[in-house]
């Protein structure tokens, strides 16, 4: 079995130390500076959008990620309609992250499906694992929201600023804290518009 398909099945792979992982990882950090870089030195939104549609495993129509923007591989990230992704956004996406329609993301927030053994001898060998990220529709997260492998965040949901997601969040909630957890449902009372 390969590192990679080790990777995508869960199970614990050596990145550090596979030619083929370094090489795809290479590559999309490549791009990922050619995004960067177009994006600031631009106003031909377009083109450093055509770019990141490149670098993604899928997109849906609505695709607005703002620079400087990071990724391990980026075909392992899809994303729905209506996506946008503030600066400074990092998705470690080796064991895939799944983004729903009109999804929102702040400033500063980080998708780590990438984690490392809590034995000092595996972790020593390089040696780490990969969880899947689902973020459900209608998803507003907050500026510097870190969500851990492994994470499901329920349609419709809402993640406060500065909140670490290391367990599943369900649909229709207001969640927050370090680490996450739901404060209570979003009802109509919260809308703002009559």
């Amino acid at each position: 079995m390969t590192e990679r398909e080790k990777m995508l099945r869960g199970m614990l792979y050596d990145p550090a130390h596979d030619t083929a992982l370094q090489a795809e990882m290479a590559a999309c950090k490549a791009l990922c500076r050619q995004f960067n870089q177009l994006a600031y030195q631009t106003t031909d939104i377009e083109a450093a959008q055509a770019l990141l549609r490149r670098l993604l495993g899928a997109a849906g129509e609505g695709l607005r990620i703002e620079p400087p923007f990071w990724c391990d591989y980026g075909v392992n990230i899809t994303v729905g309609r209506n996506f946008y992704m503030n600066h400074g956004g990092v998705i470690l996406d080796a064991g895939g992250v799944t983004f729903g329609d009109n999804v929102f993301i702040g400033p500063q927030c980080g998708f780590h499906t990438s984690g490392h053994p809590l034995a000092a001898a595996e972790r020593n060998r390089g040696l780490e694992y990969a969880r899947p990220i689902r973020v459900g529709s209608d998803v507003w997260i907050g500026a510097g929201v870190q969500v851990m492998p492994g994470v499901t965040i329920g349609d419709g949901s809402v993640i406060a600023g500065g909140s670490v997601v290391t367990r599943d969040i369900p649909a229709g909630v207001l969640a927050a804290g370090v680490p996450c957890r739901p404060i209570r449902p979003i009802t109509e009372a919260d809308r703002m518009l009559s």
